[in-house]
């Protein structure tokens, strides 16, 4: 078991979120980002105790990969350590997305998916279907092809994650705090009640993706009847920010996002809080959702990057 110490995790998280070989400066610089100000040389001291425990190894002059003994380890090591991990990776995302919904310009969160190429037809089906249901967060997906992290004879889709809500909210002077995902059940159109909700800051994975690899939602039924389960997301912002955050949703709904499902002190089913109003949105993973209720094998890296606005929006 490696030794109980952040800065060794947090290696190890770096490498498995970047694929490529990584050299001590740049994981250096990393590091930094995350809170943890090391010199190259103490990364270079990390980086051998890494080797000797078999979890990472050189490739040439290229920098350091993970082993399969240290994937497994990433999987498994301090579980405690790991809580909050997915929603500060959210965060950082939200803070590096600088999208302008007044110009709609900037970059905005996106999440990256792809599938065999004989399978991108029926994906397509299933976007589309989201689309007219609209219970996606945004009412367009890009197809991509020319993307060293797509593999050969594959095809690949890029969504806009709902974080980049978060980094528009921030740049407008609102506080925000993604607070749950859930699953929220719909009935002839009209939104109910949640059915599961999980906290982001007590989790170690993205709740969303643990209601879809549960098989627990039901997308398509939503976009055939309009009764379903779809996912859906709530983020909490101060009362007195109410009026500036309905211009800002206004501006975004102009370019194309979809939200709020709805707003206020007491929403559906969660507890009133008379100093908070809480924004009910669906989320950008009802576009996978739906795949996976299709039976179809697709693989989704949540919070992938950023990238401009204006790539989202070019034809496919």
């Amino acid at each position: 078991m490696i030794r109980t110490e952040r800065k060794y995790v947090e290696i190890l998280r770096i490498l498995k979120e970047h694929r490529d070989p990584m050299g001590a400066k740049r994981l250096s610089e990393l590091m930094s980002e995350r809170g943890f100000v090391l010199s190259d040389r103490a990364v270079q001291y990390y980086l051998s105790y890494l080797d000797t425990m078999g979890f990472t190894e050189k490739v040439g002059n290229q920098g350091r990969i993970l082993t399969p003994l240290g994937l497994e380890e990433t999987d498994n090591a301090l579980v405690e350590d790991r809580i909050g991990f997915i929603i500060s990776k959210l965060e950082r995302l939200a803070y590096r997305s600088t999208f302008d919904p007044a110009a709609g310009t900037g970059d905005v969160a996106y999440n990256l998916s792809f599938v065999p190429d004989e399978l991108a037809e029926k994906v397509i089906t299933a976007f589309d279907e989201v689309i007219q249901a609209g219970c996606g967060f945004f009412n367009s997906y890009r197809i991509i092809d020319q993307d060293p992290r797509i593999p050969h004879n594959h095809t690949g889709f890029m969504t806009i994650c709902s974080i980049s809500m978060d980094g528009v909210f921030q740049r407008q002077g609102i506080p925000v705090r993604m607070a749950y995902g859930g699953r929220l059940e719909i009935e002839n159109g009209v939104p109910r009640e949640f059915r599961d909700l999980i906290a982001y800051r007590g989790t170690t994975i993205d709740p969303l993706e643990l209601f879809i690899s549960a098989h627990l939602t039901s997308i398509s039924s939503f976009a055939r009847s309009k009764s379903g389960i779809a996912l859906a997301n709530v983020r909490e912002i101060p009362c007195a920010a109410r009026s500036r955050a309905e211009e800002t949703i206004r501006q975004m709904n102009s370019c194309g996002f979809i939200f709020p499902v709805t707003m206020g002190n007491q929403v559906f089913n969660l507890p009133q809080n008379p100093y908070r109003l809480s924004i009910v949105a669906f989320s950008g993973l009802n576009y996978i959702g739906n795949t996976v209720e299709h039976d179809i094998p697709i693989k989704t890296e949540i919070g992938a990057g950023n990238i401009r606005f204006s790539k989202i929006l070019d034809k496919n």
